[in-house]
């Protein structure tokens, strides 16, 4: 029996998160527990939340089955399972999505998706990030957006099956994107660059200061083959693998042959 945790920044009542959760809860050899937020915690990256308490409730699903919503991060979820919320629980994986909206290329770096499933790999649990695009384009992450999430929630569940014979390699995370049309295929990928087009406009002046807007139309991408936005854009679902090992190896040597002593000279 393995233990899977499931998360999400939507909100535990999202659909993705639920689409998910019933094709993960029909895994025989897996216990499921749902830990997410209460409300909607898009775009808080790593956030965890240290200067007052968790609120956490019991939410009822209609498979009679529980889950817990806490007024908590994203990562604050994982945080919570992993410190023995659930008696008896320690998860194998951490599952979080799906995600109303694709999380690629630079945009990983903002995600309460992605960010949930890393704090997996922090604590020595393999992750799993899914997104999935909106039928009405890769910009949207409305919530009610046009969504059907049945054929990635398969996909997933499918893959955390096969995942007991060929586990994923250590502190390995998966970010998952599947495009908002039938795919025509799955990739694995690199992570793409985004281009941004954020403009900094003034909105109004009120006394004692201003209102700005500080992002612009929806980005567009470096066209690389092989890249998650590549992969998306051609239809294809992306299987990108990330790790948390921001170390520059290469700088390392060049600030070695740096005389770094001499700063320190009086």
């Amino acid at each position: 029996m393995r233990d899977v945790l499931l998360t999400n920044d939507d909100g535990i009542e999202a659909a993705g998160l639920q689409a998910l959760r019933g094709a993960l809860a029909a895994i025989d050899d897996v216990r499921l527990i749902v830990i997410a937020p209460d409300a909607n915690r898009s775009a808080m990256a790593r956030s965890i939340t240290t200067r007052r308490p968790l609120w956490v409730t019991e939410v009822p699903f209609d498979d009679g089955s529980v889950g817990f919503a806490t007024d908590g991060t994203p990562v604050d979820c994982v945080r919570l399972a992993n410190l023995g919320l659930v008696d008896g629980f320690q998860a194998d994986l951490v599952v979080s999505g799906i995600n109303h909206g694709a999380n690629l290329g630079d945009d990983i770096t903002y995600s309460g998706t992605v960010a949930a499933a890393l704090e997996g790999l922090i604590l020595g649990v393999p992750g799993i990030a899914v997104s999935q695009q909106s039928r009405d384009g890769e910009m949207d992450f409305s919530v009610t957006g046009n969504y059907d999430f049945a054929l990635a929630a398969t996909f997933v569940a499918r893959l955390v099956e096969s995942l007991v014979d060929s586990p994923l390699p250590p502190a390995t995370l998966l970010n998952i994107n599947v495009p908002g049309r039938t795919p025509e295929g799955v990739s694995v990928t690199h992570l793409g660059k985004r281009v941004y087009r954020d403009e900094l406009r003034l909105e109004s002046e009120e006394e004692g200061g201003r209102r700005y807007w500080i992002y612009g139309t929806a980005p567009g991408y470096e066209d690389e083959h092989g890249s998650d936005l590549d992969a998306l854009a051609r239809g294809r679902i992306a299987l990108t693998p990330l790790h948390f090992d921001l170390t520059d190896r290469p700088g390392i040597a060049a600030l070695e042959r740096l005389d770094l002593g001499r700063l320190l000279a009086t």
